[in-house]
């Protein structure tokens, strides 16, 4: 890979976090603030769920097999960017929700078009990759710390950042390397794409019990995406947006620790210890304040690192190495679909309806706050129950762990 090709690379995974990182984070106060309640701010965020779902559809039978990957991305991008502009002007919860719906679906399948492009181009994906993704995550760092420093977190600026970005990086994208379709000629099946290929290894109690839990963690994980810069806000803090940048900070640091730990601990502790720190980071909120007790807030954010690196990026790990290798692709898209899809979507209309039971009133009906302990307590609590539930149930295979 050219020097020219690496750079190109790396801009187009900053700017494609960047996007996402600039209104994602903040949408929950924006939506408070424009009077939306919490059933339908949980249902905006599922929007990108939904997308989840639908967008190894688009990418696995149409855009893998017809177009190249760079025009995909540039088409998508400047599309969702208008889009984008047009969700910042809505005030309307179910006109808000359709027009967010339709710009997931045209981000989601961009998060697998980016990879594709990337791979596409490197000579040693495994050694080189690593050093291009990080990128990404400095461009969610860099967007929240910009859309903190503006403090613009309670406005609909963020949305029209991330709209602007997006068309400037469907422009650029149309300057990236050519990537022909891979899949050109290929017969794809529905099942294929989405992973139910992969269902017959369910008759491994293991594999089943890492699938059920992966589910059912995403769930309680969803309240953190949807209501934590809310949370923050409320709470007094400044600059939430860029203080949680922390969060994706450490997950750099814990990547870059991955194998030590792999090595030292397997799958079955890891993926303990990424659930516990979920429960530990729910109780760290509901029992700190922005006084005396800010620590705790800060050590709930710095616990990402653990949370993200530990539970998804092991359970990934697991899957790509227990999974034969005719269905390991198989395999990995059905982890995403019941993470990064089902769960995370049915995590964010149960967040939405619990924040909105949770709603404290003033004399004309207006919500002003929110009673953040016992809302922190139920994901905690789920989180808790999937944690025993696989500590008792799975069985780590020597092979695996090594």
């Amino acid at each position: 890979m050219t020097t020219k090709t690496r750079i190109q690379l790396s801009v187009m995974m900053f700017l494609q976090f960047f996007i996402w990182g600039s209104w994602y984070v903040t949408m929950g106060t924006y939506l408070n603030e424009i009077g939306f309640q919490g059933t339908a701010i949980g249902n905006s965020y599922s929007t990108v769920n939904l997308a989840a779902i639908v967008a190894p559809l688009f990418v696995g039978m149409v855009a893998d097999r017809f177009f190249e990957g760079q025009r995909v991305l540039a088409f998508l991008h400047f599309l969702g960017g208008l889009v984008l502009f047009w969700v910042s002007t809505i005030k309307d919860p179910t006109a808000f929700y359709w027009v967010l719906l339709l710009y997931s679906l045209c981000y989601m399948p961009t998060l697998a078009i980016v990879n594709a492009v990337a791979f596409y181009q490197m000579d040693d994906p495994e050694k080189e990759f690593p050093g291009i993704r990080v990128l990404g995550t400095i461009g969610w760092i860099v967007a929240g710390l910009v859309v903190g420093f503006l403090k613009v977190e309670p406005t609909e600026i963020p949305l029209q950042i991330g709209g602007g970005v997006s068309i400037a990086m469907g422009l650029f994208a149309l300057s990236l390397p050519k990537t022909p379709p891979k899949a050109k000629g290929e017969k794809v099946t529905v099942g294929k794409v989405l992973g139910f290929d992969a269902l017959r290894l369910m008759k491994d109690r293991s594999f089943a019990v890492l699938i059920i839990s992966s589910l059912l963690i995403s769930i309680p994980l969803a309240f953190y995406y949807g209501f934590t810069n809310l949370f923050l806000n409320e709470q007094g803090m400044s600059n939430a947006a860029g203080k949680m940048t922390m969060g994706q900070m450490s997950e750099i640091i814990f990547m870059l620790l991955m194998p030590w730990f792999f090595r030292r601990l397997g799958v079955k502790k890891m993926i303990l210890i990424g659930m516990f720190a979920w429960v530990a980071r729910y109780i760290l909120f509901a029992y700190g304040n922005n006084e005396e007790l800010v620590a705790m807030f800060y050590l709930g954010i710095l616990l990402h690192g653990i949370c993200y690196d530990f539970f998804f990026v092991t359970g990934q790990i697991y899957v790509d190495k227990a999974a034969p290798e005719a269905v390991r692709n198989s395999a990995q898209g059905l982890i995403t679909l019941v993470t990064y899809g089902i769960g995370m979507y049915l995590g964010s209309v149960y967040s939405g309806i619990v924040v909105e039971s949770k709603e404290v009133l003033d004399a004309a009906g207006k919500v002003v706050s929110h009673d953040w302990r016992h809302i922190w307590l139920v994901p905690a609590g789920l989180a808790a129950v999937v944690l025993l539930l696989f500590a008792a149930l799975f069985r780590e295979k020597k092979e695996v762990r090594m």
